[in-house]
């Protein structure tokens, strides 16, 4: 599951960090890392507006990439959307889908989406939160890319020295 995000490219400027870049990070972020940098925020229970649930989601596919669309297959999905503990009906909601069965991880990704909304706690967060999720992510890209290199089959040929019509060598 590869997405333009996950391939860094090095003359592309740092732009801004957005909503669904920040998603996408929570939601394929490792619990551990979740658990350790939301703890502090996570004591009291959030107002829940979509309790976390799981269920279905149909995944698409291309042939190649930029084929015709066909249905793949199913994964399971967890979502939620919450607001922060005493937040008001102005305040931003936090959303989570994530793959799996784990309504904790879509309740801290939720509440870490709410808390990112406010441009107070970004640059906080991104220290404390994403930069390490994004450290976790590219160890794994690493680590993938290094069992894929050790599979590596090189295919060369051999030339064959010019011969005659009949197969012989040139000057015998």
């Amino acid at each position: 599951m590869f997405h333009a995000f996950d391939s860094s490219a090095p003359s592309r400027p740092k732009s801004p960090l957005t909503r669904p870049d920040w998603m996408a990070l929570l939601a394929r972020a490792p619990m551990p890392v979740l658990e350790v940098a939301l703890a502090p925020h996570s004591v009291a229970p959030p107002r829940w507006l979509r309790a976390p649930e799981t269920g279905l989601m149909m995944v698409q596919g291309r042939a190649g990439g930029t084929g015709e669309r066909f249905n793949l297959g199913e994964v399971t999905v967890t979502r939620c959307a919450l607001r922060l503990p005493g937040a008001t009906q102005q305040d931003p909601v936090g959303v989570a889908y994530v793959m799996g069965r784990s309504h904790r991880h879509a309740q801290l990704a939720a509440l870490a989406d709410a808390m990112l909304q406010d441009p107070l706690q970004q640059p906080a967060l991104e220290v404390q939160l994403l930069q390490p999720v994004r450290d976790h992510l590219a160890k794994e890209q690493a680590r993938r890319q290094l069992r894929v290199q050790s599979t590596k089959v090189e295919f060369f040929t051999v030339a064959r020295e010019s011969g005659g019509a009949d197969g012989e060598e040139e000057g015998e």
